[in-house]
């Protein structure tokens, strides 16, 4: 064979293979923190800069319908996190505004043509300010009253406004700056949230749907216990939820896949009187002091401490249950972590988001995100 017939006839192999791999080529799956600050400032090394894609600083408030900080330490908070690009060039610093408790003048700022875009202005102000790379929207929820927000029916038409409003003034600060900017937004993991908003609209203006899939049960909010962030759904779940069913909610309603990142907690749920009948699991009980435990607590506290660990293959989910104290805790661990982000990779997800850093101080849960998405962790954080 000639030299010129075997070139030819090697090329004519390698671009095949060239296009199937460009075909496969998958963009790394994002690793979303929240960090929520509360009152307090951020301390040097409390952030791993390395083990991070983006941080979702929580919360701004709005207030005139302007976008404005929530606590005295926020802009030291915001300088700090900043600085970490510094360790981690590729990692992106986004302010979220609303929240649970601070959505609740959301409906009004967005009401009018006029409203949004003093919004967007302030939006667009903040980040200036604080060297911020974007805005994740936390609004709970559109035409929902959320933690008794007020909230109106023409909020499912004004929050896919807002985002686009936003997305085209993002996209014209970046034709003159070169710089991109990000705009994200948290989700409800609802049908109702789904009935609420416009999602096959507004995931055309958004990088990516940080979808909550986690608190599906509460203490308080129901009579019986269950796993708060199942991956699958278990028959014996008399409400059948679980992050699989939301997802496919969402991709149903116009959401791409590559667009969705699964949110996972870092935090657990306990309830107390719980009889003794399957480890508690879907057990009628009763909310006690500090039903709200993060999993540095769990760790430190449960596990090995008189409570037992269970193991639910269906809904890939761990659970604890103390016989003497008649307690069940539901929540994470690196084993149903691991399957989460299997999840991910196997579903083409476009990555995770936890709430929230802080509830992880041992760095065993973010661990397992790295380990299990198969991304390279710089060195820990001290």
């Amino acid at each position: 064979m000639s030299t010129i017939r075997l070139a030819v006839f090697s090329i004519a192999f390698a671009i095949p293979a060239l296009c199937a791999s460009a075909a496969t080529h998958r963009a790394t799956p994002a690793v979303v923190a929240y960090v929520f600050a509360h009152h307090a400032p951020l301390q040097p090394g409390q952030i791993d800069a390395h083990s991070l894609t983006r941080i979702n600083y929580a919360f701004a408030n709005i207030q005139d319908g302007r976008m404005v900080t929530g606590y005295p330490d926020d802009p030291g908070n915001l300088a700090s996190l900043v600085a970490l690009r510094k360790e981690n060039p590729a990692l992106t610093i986004l302010i979220s505004v609303g929240g649970w408790l601070w959505s609740g003048n959301f409906s009004d700022a967005v009401l009018t043509k006029e409203s949004r875009e003093r919004f967007v202005q302030s939006a667009m102000d903040f980040l200036i300010l604080y060297h911020l790379d974007g805005l994740d929207i936390d609004w709970e929820y559109p035409g929902m009253p959320g933690a008794g927000h007020a909230f109106r029916g023409e909020d499912k038409r004004n929050f896919t406004l807002l985002v686009k409003e936003l997305r085209a003034r993002f996209d014209a600060e970046t034709r003159k700056s070169g710089r991109r900017l990000y705009l994200t937004i948290a989700a409800g993991a609802s049908d109702e949230f789904l009935a609420h908003t416009e999602m096959g609209k507004v995931q055309r203006y958004v990088d990516t749907v940080n979808l909550m899939s986690y608190d599906y049960y509460e203490p308080g909010s129901g009579p019986i216990s269950g796993h708060h962030a199942p991956l699958f759904t278990n028959p014996a779940d008399p409400t059948k939820v679980s992050g699989d069913a939301s997802v496919r909610a969402f991709e149903r309603a116009g959401v791409p896949a590559s667009k969705l990142l699964l949110g996972i907690p870092f935090y657990g749920h306990v309830w107390g009187e719980v009889a003794d009948r399957e480890h508690g699991l879907y057990q009628p009980g009763k909310p006690i002091p500090n039903a709200f435990a993060p999993y540095s607590l769990i760790e430190s506290t449960m596990l090995d401490h008189g409570y037992t660990r269970y193991w639910d293959p269906v809904a890939s989910v761990p659970y604890l249950y103390n016989e003497d104290k008649h307690i069940f805790v539901t929540y994470e661990d690196a084993q149903s972590i691991a399957a989460k982000c299997n999840y991910v990779l196997t579903h083409r997800l476009g990555g995770v988001m936890f709430w929230d850093y802080s509830s992880d101080s041992s760095g065993r849960l973010l661990g397992a995100i790295n380990s299990s998405l198969h991304l390279e962790a710089g060195p820990p954080a001290h």
